[in-house]
């Protein structure tokens, strides 16, 4: 791969990612794509796993149902595509979602995949199987999930216990790939088999990963690469000398501070980088069983008393937002509106009134245990 267009991926600390492809090298097919990676991952089995170490190295060798446009930035309802199913529909009652799967798929060790593994991988998230995963990070997101059954080989359906639009974008998530029947848990995580356009060669822990070409893959013509190496350097620094050294074709596929980002744009000026949205919080945490923020009211003094503007301009020179739990619009379309937003206690923007309000709760003129504190 050529030195002189290496791409840069990073993501800054608050809400970006920054990634790239020139558009003639990005059609040219082959090589070895070379990146560090920021950890070695406790394990290579995505769903036992919360961690970018194990989805970035892993996402390419799994397949979903259905998958997010990966040509649209912004994720939706809207822009879900066909993956290991060809087509999807809901019954009269917004109850059941029903997959018509491709055929002639294969597993990378040679087996079909069938509506069997699509139902397997439920009923193992779910909890229903006599083997178990070691840890379930997301067995909450299918709470609604009553059961899946097969009609078919190649037809399968999600039994909801009511209606629920937007679980398809559950099934849509990086964190959802269909494993195969035939491998115990066990095995997933230290060899995974999977559909997707790369097969797993190796893990080293606390060395590398390594995924090979799929020669089989399912989707003509596909992958371009002949194989994603990953090279695990915890230290970001230690990671951006080597980037710009020419050891590395992209950054990493992780969360860099800005500080990190502007060490890595100077080290490595040649690279292209391209500001996208990142949904990443940097949180103000207080020990609520220690005095004196035991008690709530002194908390919300402190909540009130923060400017969470200028303490979010400081943190992302001035590039970062505020938002509730989801990502704010206009990057992300189900985040709390601005106007709602403001509402909420301690979010008005008018950072001198609530200042006051949390003065009158230090002297003790608001309601709820106050004494013995005073502003200072």
């Amino acid at each position: 791969m050529k030195r002189d267009l290496r791409v840069l991926a990073a993501a800054g600390s608050l809400a970006f990612a920054f990634f790239a492809a020139d558009v003639a090298f990005a059609q040219k097919s082959g090589g070895i794509l070379r990146i560090p990676a920021r950890d070695s991952p406790a394990s290579l089995s995505i769903h036992e796993e919360s961690t970018m170490s194990t989805l970035g190295p892993m996402m390419g060798v799994f397949n979903n149902l259905v998958m997010f446009d990966q040509h649209v930035r912004q994720n939706s309802l809207a822009s879900i595509v066909p993956d290991l199913a060809s087509n999807w529909s809901w019954n009269e009652d917004g109850n059941a979602l029903i997959f018509k799967l491709r055929e002639g798929v294969k597993w990378h060790d040679g087996k079909p995949f069938t509506s069997r593994d699509v139902q397997c991988t439920w009923d193992l998230i779910a909890g229903r199987t006599a083997e178990k995963l070691r840890v379930n990070p997301r067995k909450s997101w299918y709470r609604n999930l009553d059961e899946v059954t097969t009609n078919s080989d190649f037809e399968v359906t999600f039994h909801l216990k009511r209606p629920q639009p937007s679980f398809i974008a559950l099934l849509a998530s990086g964190w959802s790939p269909v494993y195969p029947c035939h491998v115990s848990s066990r095995d997933m995580r230290t060899h995974p088999i999977g559909t997707g356009p790369f097969k797993f060669v190796e893990f080293k822990p606390n060395e590398s990963i390594k995924v090979a070409r799929n020669v089989e893959y399912w989707k003509k013509d596909r992958p371009y690469l002949d194989g994603i190496e990953w090279t695990i350097i915890r230290n970001p620094s230690t990671a951006i000398l080597a980037f710009a050294a020419g050891n590395f074709d992209r950054y990493e596929q992780a969360i860099v501070s800005i500080p990190v980002m502007k060490q890595l744009q100077s080290q490595a000026p040649q690279a292209v980088c391209e500001v996208v949205p990142w949904n990443v919080s940097r949180d103000l945490i207080l020990n609520r069983d220690r005095p004196p923020f035991d008690n709530p009211d002194l908390r919300r003094a402190v909540a009130l008393a923060l400017d969470r503007q200028a303490f979010i301009d400081i943190m992302t020179n001035g590039q970062g937002s505020i938002g509730g739990v989801m990502m704010p619009p206009p990057a992300g379309i189900w985040g709390m509106p601005p106007e709602m937003l403001k509402t909420l206690p301690t979010y008005d923007p008018d950072v001198a009134k609530r200042r006051a309000e949390a003065r009158q709760i230090m002297h003790g003129s608001a309601t709820g245990p106050t004494s013995g504190w005073r502003s200072q």
